[in-house]
C-alpha cells in the first residue's frame, strides 16, 4: 500500500503546511503582543509536522524528492489539503475558529495514529499530539473569550461559525485511500472521529454562548482531489516564492 500511504502522508503534510503558512501571516499583525508570539509558534509547530510528513513521504515514494521539493515545487492542483486550511485569515475570530475546527480534529487523529502499525507515522503522531493539545486549548480559550465577550466580539464569532462550518465536512471524508489504510491499522478512519469532534465543539460553543450550526449545512469538498478556491493560487505564490526564485536553496 505504498501509493496509498504516500497519498495520505501528502494530504496530512499539505494540511499542516498550508495552515501553518496562513497562521504565520499574523506575525507582526496580531491583536496583542502575546498573540504575536503565540500564533507564529503554532505556525512553527504545524510546519514542523509538515516537514516530518514530507520527509517520510519522500522516503515512501522513493524518487529522490525531499521535503523542500514536495512542499515548494508542486503545482496548485497537486496539493491535496483540506479547503478549510486554505481559507483566508479574515478577522481574528475567523482565524481562531478555523484553528479550533482543525485542531480538535487533528488532536483526535494524532492520538489514534499513535497506535499505528507504521512505526514512523506513530512516532510522528506521538510528538504532534502533544502540540495539538496546546493548539486546542489556545483556540478554545479564545473562542470562549470572544463568544462570551462584548456584543461586537460575539457577533464576529457567530459570523465566523457560519462562514467556516461549511468547510468542516471534508475533515471526515473517506475514500479508497483512507479505507485501505484504516483497515490495515495504519491510520484512523476519519469518519470515526466525527462524534467526538461534534461533542468537543458543542461543549466549547456552549461555554462561549455560540449556537451549533445545522448539521445538514451543505459542505464544500474537493481539496483532497486538488480542487481549490482562488485563494490557493495567491497563497502558493507567496509560499513558494523563495524556492522558485532561488532554486535549490535550503534552510
Amino acid at each position: 500500500m505504498k501509493e496509498e500511504l504516500f497519498e495520505l502522508l501528502l494530504r496530512l503534510a499539505d494540511d499542516q503546511l498550508v495552515l501553518g503558512h496562513r497562521v504565520s501571516e499574523w506575525c507582526g499583525h496580531a491583536p496583542t503582543l502575546e498573540e504575536d508570539l503565540a500564533l507564529p509558534n503554532i505556525a512553527l509547530d504545524l510546519i514542523g509536522q509538515a516537514r516530518s510528513l514530507y520527509t517520510y513521504a519522500g522516503e515512501i515514494e522513493g524518487k529522490g524528492r525531499d521535503e523542500d521539493q514536495l512542499a515548494y515545487l508542486r503545482l496548485e492542483h497537486d496539493y491535496h489539503n483540506l479547503l478549510l486550511v486554505e481559507r483566508p485569515n479574515g478577522d481574528f475570530a475567523q482565524t481562531i475558529l478555523r484553528q479550533l475546527y482543525f485542531s480538535v480534529f487533528m488532536h483526535a487523529w494524532w492520538r489514534e495514529a499513535t497506535k499505528s502499525k507504521d512505526e514512523t507515522l506513530a512516532a510522528i503522531a506521538a510528538k504532534a499530539v502533544k502540540e495539538a493539545i496546546y493548539h486546542v486549548r489556545h483556540a478554545a480559550e479564545w473562542t470562549i473569550r470572544l463568544g462570551d465577550g462584548t456584543e461586537e466580539s460575539a457577533r464576529r464569532m457567530a459570523d465566523a461559525v457560519n462562514e467556516l462550518y461549511r468547510f468542516t465536512g471534508e475533515l471526515f471524508e473517506t475514500d479508497e485511500v483512507t479505507d485501505k489504510l484504516a483497515a490495515a491499522g495504519i491510520v484512523p478512519d476519519p469518519a470515526s472521529l466525527r462524534d467526538e469532534w461534534d461533542r468537543t465543539i458543542a461543549e466549547i460553543f456552549a461555554e462561549a454562548q455560540l449556537e451549533m450550526p445545522d448539521p445538514e449545512t451543505w459542505q464544500h469538498k474537493g481539496g483532497r482531489k486538488g480542487v481549490h478556491g482562488e485563494e490557493m493560487g495567491f497563497l502558493l505564490a507567496d509560499l513558494q516564492y523563495m524556492q522558485r526564485a532561488y532554486p535549490g536553496m535550503t534552510w
